[in-house]
């Protein structure tokens, strides 16, 4: 039996600069709402990946800290060597972990300003369950840990249309594993917040995210050639990949972005 180590695919954030359907103009945008009028407070970011994001928002208040959570620890590194390398590394601090769970203790209590975007599922059940995102336990939770008149990022998946068999086939395989706008925004209003706008993501956000987790796939196809006796396996996930979002959720599944104070 060969001992030879499995060749990494690369990094997610050499190809994504977000880990959701999220546009540069977008996420400026975004980042110069939150950074509005924070000074010197806090901005909690839970699921921050890589912390782009965050760290964008620290740009624009720069009496401002961070801090961003997440449960995958190569992006921690990640965000933390992003920090460092612009200067921020004295006014962001990254923890890894689970917001709800073992690192709770670690996060600060109340906030001035929070970011959770494809990250409900901190506080509902297991994602390996395959029930509907829980976005009031979710919603619910961040109004507890913001103060009044904190400005808020809640982004996450939703229906753009009614669920087809070919798309909820590679997803949880139920039609209501996610609500539509409309339903998350009254959701957002019913648990204590103020909707200054919203939005979802375009389908040219979409197609680039898609993209970005090929590319990664066709780079390593490139390196290590047909020949390498791991590539028939990575050339299928990239090809089931590509099928899941092109004959299925394309256009069905989308991703709504809120912009909520808490009220």
């Amino acid at each position: 039996m060969s001992t030879r180590a499995a060749a990494p695919l690369p990094a997610l954030w050499e190809d994504l600069t977000f880990l959701s359907p999220l546009s540069e103009q977008r996420a400026d945008a975004q980042a110069a709402w939150l950074a509005e009028g924070l000074g010197p407070g806090t901005v909690l970011d839970v699921g921050c990946g890589w912390g782009e994001l965050l760290l964008r928002v620290l740009e624009r208040a720069p009496s401002a800290r961070a801090v961003g959570v997440d449960v995958e620890p190569l992006r921690v590194q990640e965000a933390g060597r992003r920090a460092a390398a612009r200067g921020l590394g004295g006014r962001a601090r990254f923890v890894t972990g689970d917001a709800s769970g073992e690192v709770r203790d670690r996060l600060p209590p109340v906030v001035d300003a929070l970011v959770v975007s494809g990250s409900s599922q901190v506080w509902g059940p297991p994602v390996e369950e395959g029930r509907p995102l829980d976005y009031g336990a979710a919603l619910a939770a961040v109004r507890a840990h913001v103060r009044r008149g904190a400005r808020v990022l809640y982004a996450d998946a939703i229906w753009s249309r009614p669920p087809t068999p070919a798309a909820v086939a590679p997803l949880s395989g139920r039609d209501d594993e996610f609500v539509t706008l409309h339903e998350l925004v009254e959701l957002a209003v019913g648990h204590g917040f103020a909707v200054v706008a919203f939005g979802e993501s375009s389908l040219e956000e979409w197609d680039a995210f898609e993209s970005g987790f090929g590319a990664g796939v066709a780079r390593w196809l490139d390196r290590h050639g047909a020949a390498h006796p791991e590539a028939g396996a990575v050339a299928a996930r990239a090809a089931d990949q590509r099928a899941a979002y092109l004959q299925g959720y394309r256009g069905v599944l989308g991703y709504a972005h809120l912009q909520l104070l808490a009220v």
